[in-house]
């Protein structure tokens, strides 16, 4: 008879192969969903349900380095071969966001959430609330180029609304993604999209574990293999490969001969400001994440506006320019405005321009050209409207929001937050919306002109075919005028919106600017020059005093994170080649199963470090075979402080005739194991997974404090 129990054990299912093009070379399961991302060797990735079923596949078009999920399984994050680190969505693999942090391969991402609810200075609760959405309506997406698909430009379309949870992160828990470069550099980001740091590893100094010295070393050639955040943000351990020099005078001979401990070791990183500041940096990054999406969105904004003006202009253009071709071929020495004025005025045509409307333009080739050139009008029009100004005002209101924040010293400036930069860049963002008015006056001024050129110009038409007019809108002959004088052949729409490299000052009459400069008197700005600059010139200013006010954010925590600990691992063979030597590396967090009834455990020391690492043969022939793991590393520099070592290590015996090709650190403190079987023929053997429990194993006390070198493996194996 069948128990409740029995009925309760569901069993495996086998899945059929699903067969790709190339082969698997990093794959990682989404922490909150039965999903499993998978990068192939021509560099796409595939995203598949764990019953095979294949969701999205998308190729980034550069080489995938590596890959990591957001905790909360909605994102995930691609580093590429170029430096860029870009973020997509679960849901259909569009791009999000793509940030360019490093110059050079992106070998490892790390995505950490801070596993605790922020709590203020008393221990209450506290939820940052984000006020924006109380005084304006949602915030414009980018508008669409012509002929741009959607995501192509980094952004989700209207349809989705990924890119607002992307953006709006006062509903997330406070997080941050790590990622490491092949340079040896680690750049932190705030939600993966607000850049709040950047160390790397060769400039560190590392302090000696050992008891009783005072001696400091420095890596050289050091190549990143993992990392990864504590569960609290207070700690980073690193896993890198590199040359191991002390660093003192007598040494740098010997440094720069290339003498020192070459291998593989493990670091570790005073990450605390982050927990530290946690409450201030949500804050900071929620409103500069925000006012960088509004950013793009003005950015695009400019350049759908610029391209369609362009567009219209280019058939204005290419319809009237053959004029000045008839003009010249019945040898008048004339241009195609005075023609035009003296057929305004009542003289006789000049047969040029009788040539021209009747045979060349025409009637349907008039209305053409206007549809065009007013259309692309309205639709300058609608973009300011829907999307610039709206994107405009609502970053005044969060540079305004920053503002209070950066006056509050006492908490804010220990993130970096600067007021007079804060200030500078406030006044930025109002000097754009004023330019936006103007330009929205300009440009209605312009479509109106053109548009009555235009009526003038069938009534004429009309007139020379001898055809009734009477059904045509009425014209204006001063505007007309105005027009040919000082519109025919210039562009003051296009001059506002494009950056070049000629000088783009815009001329105003002495006395407007010296009332400008008496205004400041009053207060409220500083800038006495704005009049004088375009629409696309202010933009390009406010972005940079953006950049400028952000980066002291960025540079301050950078200062903060100092390495604190440095455990070498074991040695590696020092040729050339060995810094890409393939070595499996995994870093995990496990809650102490010690400490976890204690009511007052803090939360880092609530989770201890799991660090495994295949042994190569080439450095100990002795160990063949064997997985190293070592546990309590964040924990023990205080232990080594007070003459002891907290650290534990044990090495596993991979079985006969299999070889590890991957492992990993499971959640309910797993280790798995990836083995292949170890053939001579040159097809491939079987493959197997094998899962051992962490809290089970024989873990041994290490001691760190008789030499540097590695540990006495062969006592440790099992």
């Amino acid at each position: 008879m069948e128990t409740d129990e029995d009925q309760r054990v569901i069993p495996f299912q086998l899945q059929f192969d699903k067969p790709v093009a190339s082969q698997i070379k990093i794959a990682e399961w989404n922490p909150e969903k039965d999903l499993l991302a998978m990068v192939t060797e021509d560099s796409k990735i595939l995203l598949h349900r764990f019953n095979w079923q294949r969701l999205w596949t998308i190729s980034p078009g550069r080489c995938i380095t590596s890959l990591c999920w957001r905790p909360d399984g909605k994102a995930i994050a691609v580093g590429l071969e170029d430096g860029t680190v870009s973020l997509h969505d679960v849901e259909n693999g569009k791009l999000l966001r793509s940030l360019k942090s490093h110059t050079v391969a992106v070998v490892c991402l790390n995505w950490e959430e801070d596993g605790h609810l922020i709590r203020d200075d008393n221990g209450n609760i506290s939820t940052y609330e984000d006020r924006t959405s109380c005084f304006f309506p949602p915030a414009p997406r980018v508008p669409r180029m012509p002929g741009v698909v959607s995501g192509d430009t980094g952004f989700m379309d209207d349809n989705e609304d990924s890119f607002q949870e992307l953006s709006n992160s006062s509903h997330q828990r406070f997080n941050i993604l790590c990622s490491g470069d092949k340079d040896g550099s680690i750049c932190f980001s705030i939600f993966g999209i607000f850049p709040i740091g950047k160390i790397n590893i060769h400039k560190f100094c590392f302090p000696t574990p050992l008891v009783g010295t005072q001696a400091t070393y420095r890596l050289l050639n050091a190549s990143i293999y993992k990392v990864a955040l504590s569960k609290d943000l207070c700690h980073l351990i690193v896993m890198c490969s590199g040359e191991l020099i002390e660093d003192n005078d007598a040494s740098r001979d010997r440094r720069t001969a290339g003498h020192g401990m070459h291998g593989l070791h493990s670091l570790m990183l005073d990450t605390s400001i982050f927990w530290k500041r946690k409450n201030e940096l949500h804050q900071v990054a929620q409103q500069a994440s925000n006012i960088e999406d509004l950013t793009e969105v003005i950015r695009a904004s400019l350049s759908v506006m610029c391209k369609q003006w362009s567009d219209a202009m280019h058939t204005f253009h290419e319809k009237f320019d053959p004029l000045s071709t008839l003009i010249i071929d019945h040898g008048l020495d004339s241009s195609p405005q005075e023609e035009f004025l003296s057929l305004l005025g009542g003289a006789r045509t000049s047969p040029p321009v009788h040539q021209f409307l009747v045979n060349s333009l025409g009637e349907v080739g008039a209305k053409r050209v206007s549809k065009v050139v007013c259309g692309a009008g309205k639709e300058l029009q609608l973009i300011v409207l829907n999307h610039l100004q709206p994107a405009a005002e609502i970053i005044g209101f969060r540079m305004g929001e920053l503002r209070g924040l950066s006056r509050w010293r006492a908490r804010y400036q220990g993130v970096g937050l600067d007021e007079t930069l804060i200030n500078n860049a406030t006044e930025k963002a109002g000097m754009l919306l004023v330019q936006v008015e103007r330009f929205m006056r300009v440009l209605s001024s312009v479509v109106q002109q053109f548009s009555n050129f235009f009526n003038w110009l069938l009534k004429c038409i009309k007139l020379l075919m001898s055809e009734p007019s009477d059904q045509l809108l009425p014209y204006n002959s001063e505007l007309a005028v105005i027009f040919l004088k000082f519109l025919y052949d210039q562009d003051p729409v296009r001059k506002l919106l494009e950056l070049s490299e000629a000088d783009c000052d815009i001329e105003i009459e002495l006395e407007t600017m010296q009332r400008v400069k008496e205004l400041v008197h009053f207060g409220g700005f500083l800038d006495c020059e704005y009049l004088r600059r375009t629409l696309a010139k202010e933009f390009q200013q406010m972005e940079s005093s953006f950049k400028e006010a952000f980066l002291m954010p960025f540079s301050t925590i950078s200062e903060k994170i100092l390495c604190e600990n440095l455990l070498p691992l074991f040695s590696l063979p020092s040729s050339p080649a060995s810094t890409s030597f393939p070595v499996p590396t995994s870093i995990s967090y496990y809650e102490d199963s010690s400490h976890a009834m204690s009511s007052n455990q803090t939360s880092q020391n609530s989770f201890i470090d799991y660090i495994s690492f295949q042994i190569p043969e080439e450095s100990f022939p002795e160990i063949a075979n064997c997985i190293g793991i070592a546990r309590g590393f964040m924990n023990d520099l205080i232990s080594v402080k007070k003459g002891y070592s907290s650290l534990e290590a044990v090495l596993l015996g991979v079985p006969d005739g299999y070889h590890c090709v991957d492992l990993s650190l499971y959640k309910e403190s797993q280790i798995v194991l990836l083995l292949n079987e170890t053939t001579s023929s040159e097809g491939s053997g079987d493959a197997c997974m094998m899962i051992v429990q962490a809290n089970d194993l024989p873990f041994v006390s290490i001691s760190r404090s008789t030499s540097l070198d590695y540990w006495m493996l062969h006592q440790l194996k099992i």
